[in-house]
């Protein structure tokens, strides 16, 4: 890699937040979408292979995104979203780092939204609780991610793919799930221990300068896992 990745990109823990769609949606997913940009990973947004940015395009189908909720502020018409909301990302490339998207600046560091609006969800005193995935779940989108089947993951193969993709499973049931890495082991036919040890060598291995891929991986993961608990 020609440019020393900018190492602000990853933060320490990835959360969900609860967005004010009318004030931040927009800027937020740009936001997101940019987040390998300002790493130096890309030149494009579209070209990140972990990126959403291709199914808002269309060019690509992800079942538990919905994309609409977005594209349809800028345009009914499809195409014309599409279009507006490349140019909407495009001028936001120059852009740094913004705390508010890090749940710096509100009240609550679970929203990102102005206080007026924090202050009216928190009066209600309804628990922002998210469920959690389960091992399915997080299988789904590991094979999305890794373009991988259920046939793959449960395969005999050791292919640099297949043991990361194996790894950051293992890392995902047991710090992000509801399901344990025995039931994992179930599922892709292995004993417990070897997914208790992937798990550690994901962890350790994400955490090392070396490991940047590994901790972008992780990042979308959850990401998607979250993104998957609010639509649930």
């Amino acid at each position: 890699m020609a440019q020393r990745p900018n190492r602000a990109f990853i933060p320490g823990k990835v959360k969900a937040f609860l967005v004010d769609q009318e004030q931040y949606l927009l800027e937020l997913v740009a936001y997101i979408h940019l987040n390998p940009v300002r790493a130096g990973m890309v030149k494009a947004p579209g070209i990140y292979r972990w990126s959403s940015h291709t199914a808002y395009m269309g060019g690509e189908i992800l079942p538990w995104l919905n994309t609409g909720i977005v594209l349809e502020q800028f345009s009914k018409n499809q195409i014309k979203a599409r279009q507006m909301f490349a140019e909407f990302v495009s001028e936001k490339i120059g852009d740094g780092h913004k705390d508010e998207f890090h749940g710096k600046t509100s009240l609550d560091n679970r929203f990102v939204a102005g206080d007026g609006f924090v202050d009216n969800i928190l009066s209600q005193n309804e628990p922002l609780c998210l469920p959690k995935p389960d091992v399915h779940a997080v299988l789904c989108h590991v094979k999305t991610l890794y373009n991988l089947s259920d046939e793959d993951l449960a395969s005999a193969g050791q292919t640099r793919v297949l043991s990361e993709a194996r790894m950051l499973a293992a890392w995902a049931v047991r710090e992000l799930s509801g399901s344990t890495l025995a039931e994992l082991a179930r599922v892709l036919g292995r004993d417990s221990s070897a997914m208790s040890a992937a798990a550690a060598r994901f962890d350790q291995k994400r955490k090392q300068e070396k490991g940047l891929a590994l901790a972008l991986a992780a990042e979308e993961l959850k990401k998607k896992l979250e993104l998957s608990s609010f639509q649930a």
